[in-house]
């Protein structure tokens, strides 16, 4: 913010009203600046500025994607067990799962920060999503982190990824929260835009839930947390909020910097207000601030609320109003208390050395109104900077480019036609970036921490025990193939919320319920805005077919590098429960002996494959089709299931093929199975709605007998056993060089 000689206060801004002002700067568009100015009947002062610029901004308003969110707040409002008990609009879903039990969770981006400093902005992305997850009143217990990154041989990846890796692990790590699961994908288009999503998962009991107001006139307005700095003035909210260039981006406010300790104080005292009935309720300062924070409390209570700036506590006291409210100093929080309870709150505050004042009050006003040593610098509508920001009904039209990319299929590459072939194909696809180990990474973060972990990479999906007397559970999947989406976005999307879907019910919990974080290129761009418009019609489509309701989740734009946008990338995540974890599926061979079937069919479904991106660099032609009642039904029997299988596995990138390797790999058991028809196609092809399971011989003949109860197809491939995984006819490999390949590509690259 420039210098001003004065302080720029309401009464300064109504007597000179033509004083030029840095709207542009931060990012607003000229008819924004008079829309403020139409709604204040004045300028803004300087510090109503900064607050309308950050929270008016792409990543904090959703100017360009409301228009098309809105049919997720119109599905129905239930879950498989019931209504939803918060929902879009909050900081986070919350859901039931019974026992009295309830679980919230979230997934959101912080991709530009995490370009800028690699470590922060991947450490700082995981306190946000901690702390939304906290104010819902759920103790945190895991955290995901969906990954994507340029080719794994760019000098940039290089940078990058270790050290959102090392981000992620430290203030993961630090908060004692497991990471269960995630991805890590690489693609050309993720170069200097990285995509670092992350996702939290907490526990509460039904009667601790807490909102996002501040009602009751007179209640008191309490700050606690770190202290502000200058540290990610702008930060998220502006960073976010626009596209990068290929010499860097022309504005990169200051990347947020996290410090896990803090959290970890804070969210044990943020339990231990909860517990103590003080708090009327609790917002988390993430992006913008406490322009967010003041803000949208007041506009979803009664209307009004006072505040006195200069009572924040500064680490930096050269801070100006404007850059206080702009700043997004992490590990803050912000209470609404009534008076009563006011001494108890700053007592339990004290007893974990968590600062904390009372800054301001609830008022019957309907304005927010905030004073900078006795000097009124912001009075305006609180809805008008939180919810009624500017709404474009961008344009949007399919690309010129998409017919031909359409036509250039896949299925008509050359292919491997001998088995020495199909085996030189296992062996490059399993040691690809995108299907190789993840180990060099996950073996960073804690995934066990707290003793409740039952399963996590490399499983399927990620499962945590809820409660340790009945083993209630819950399980989460995180999936997008950008490459699908690309194909088509409509379908890439429900391909997408299928593989999650799937993830979830092979480790034998129902699926319950989505987030999603919609990763896409420049909105000014006809051709995105299709993509995102194409995106979101398919999401509110399969959540309609497998009654499923978005619970909220993180719209992030502006993802592209000069004229190239990243691969459109609707990241979803789903949440399932599962009555008692000990009875989940692993995805592992378990035991020799044991007949191996595929669960759904097969078709030569080539395009926008991992076979295709591997072998011949190729992007063209149509995703697989989607079929959602075959993923219900296929859900279904695997959740039925429970019991009489040992392991399932999801067939998805890589195909039957990758499936049976990591299947192998996992307990170093191999088979011997049998493929009909183009051993190829079989192998290969990611046709949706499959899996791969094993049950002990004297199951077999009831798993067949759910299969045809739930209508779904079930072939029989093999068997178990041995070292080797043999196809026959065609090839065998020794598992250990299955291995070997498999786990070497990300060492060798990062070392």
């Amino acid at each position: 913010m420039p210098d001003t000689p004065l302080l720029d206060t309401v009464a300064v801004a109504a007597k000179d009203p033509e004083r030029e002002q840095p709207w542009a700067e931060l990012g607003l568009k000229q008819d924004e600046y008079a829309k403020i100015r139409e709604i204040l009947g004045r300028r803004p002062t300087s510090s109503e500025l900064a607050m309308y610029s950050v929270m008016w901004s792409e990543h904090c308003s959703y100017k360009s994607s409301k228009v098309h969110l809105k049919q997720f707040s119109e599905l129905p409002q239930e879950t498989p067990r019931g209504k939803m008990l918060a929902g879009i609009g909050e900081n986070a879903g919350v859901l039931d799962i019974g026992q009295g039990y309830a679980v919230s969770f979230k997934v959101e981006s912080h991709n530009h920060p995490s370009y800028v400093e690699p470590y922060q902005g991947a450490a700082t992305g995981i306190g946000g999503i901690v702390r939304d997850i906290l104010a819902m009143g759920a103790r945190p217990v895991a955290v995901m982190d969906p990954l994507r990154f340029g080719p794994l041989d760019a000098p940039d990846t290089h940078r990058v990824l270790p050290g959102v890796v090392a981000g992620i692990g430290g203030y993961g790590n630090c908060l004692g929260l497991a990471n269960i699961g995630g991805e890590a994908v690489f693609d050309p288009t993720y170069l200097g835009n990285p995509l670092v999503n992350a996702l939290a998962v907490g526990v509460l009991r039904h009667e601790d839930l807490h909102l996002a107001k501040a009602a009751g006139k007179g209640n008191q307005v309490i700050l606690y947390g770190a202290r502000t700095g200058g540290d990610g003035i702008g930060g998220v909210s502006i960073l976010a909020s626009e596209t990068f260039e290929d010499t860097g981006p022309a504005k990169r406010p200051s990347v947020q910097v996290g410090d896990p300790f803090m959290e970890k104080l804070l969210i044990e005292c943020t339990l231990e207000l909860f517990k103590a009935g003080v708090v009327n309720g609790i917002q988390d300062l993430g992006g913008a601030g406490l322009s967010c924070a003041t803000s949208e409390l007041a506009s979803a209570g009664d209307g009004g609320m006072h505040c006195n700036l200069d009572r924040v506590p500064l680490r930096d006291s050269t801070l100006a109003p404007e850059e206080i409210l702009m700043s997004e100093s992490q590990e803050r929080m912000m209470a609404v208390v009534e008076p009563v309870h006011v001494e108890e709150f700053l007592a339990i505050c004290a007893k974990w050395d968590v600062e904390a004042v009372v800054i301001g009050e609830v008022t019957d006003t309907g304005r927010l109104e905030i004073d900078w040593h006795g000097e009124r610098v912001v009075d305006v509508p609180p809805g008008s900077v939180a919810h009624d920001g500017p709404v474009y009904h961008r344009p949007f039209e399919r690309p010129d480019w998409q017919d031909a990319l359409q036509a250039d299929v896949a299925e008509k590459l050359p292919r491997p036609s001998s088995g020495e072939e199909l085996r030189a194909t296992l062996l490059q696809m399993v040691a690809s970036p995108n299907l190789c180990d993840r180990s060099w990474i996950t073996d960073q973060y804690d995934r066990y921490v707290r003793g409740n972990t039952v399963l996590a990479q490399p499983e399927n999906s990620g499962m945590i025990r809820i409660d340790e007397v009945s083993h209630l559970g819950v399980a989460l999947s995180t999936d997008c193939n950008g490459r699908f989406a690309k194909l088509d976005p409509y379908a890439g999307a429900q391909l997408a919320f299928a593989e999650a879907y799937r993830n979830v019910a092979t480790g034998g919990a129902t699926p319950l319920a989505m987030s999603d974080c919609l990763n896409f290129g420049s909105p000014e761009d006809p051709g995105v805005m299709w993509q995102f418009a194409e995106a979101c019609r398919g999401l509110k489509d399969a959540c309609l077919a497998l009654g499923i309701p978005v619970t909220g989740g993180n719209v992030s734009l502006y993802n592209q590098t000069g004229e190239t946008a990243i691969l459109p990338t609707p990241v979803v995540a789903i949440l399932g429960v599962i009555e008692d974890v000990r009875r989940r599926t692993p995805s592992g061979f378990v035991a020799p002996g044991e007949r191996v079937f595929l669960l759904g069919t097969t078709a030569e479904e080539l395009s926008g494959s991992e076979w295709a991106h591997v072998v011949h660099g190729h992007l063209g032609g149509l995703p697989p089709q989607v079929d959602l009642a075959a993923e219900k039904a296929l859900a279904a029997l695997l959740v039925a299931a429970v019991g009489v299988v040992s392991s399932a596995h999801d067939l998805s990138d890589g195909g039957l093929a990758q499936a049976l390797a990591e299947s192998a790999i996992r307990n170093g058991i191999g088979a011997s199975v049998a493929v009909d028809g183009d051993p190829f196609v079989s192998l290969f092809a990611e046709s949706t709605a499959r899996a791969l399971v094993t049950v002990p011989a004297s199951g077999a003949d009831a798993l067949v007998a759910l299969a045809h109860e739930h209508g779904v197809p079930i072939t029989p491939l093999g068997q178990t056993g041995g070292d080797t995984l043999e196809v026959e006819g065609q090839f065998t490999v020794p598992v250990t060089e299955l291995r070997d390949a498999w786990t070497a590509t990300l060492p060798t690259a990062l070392a």
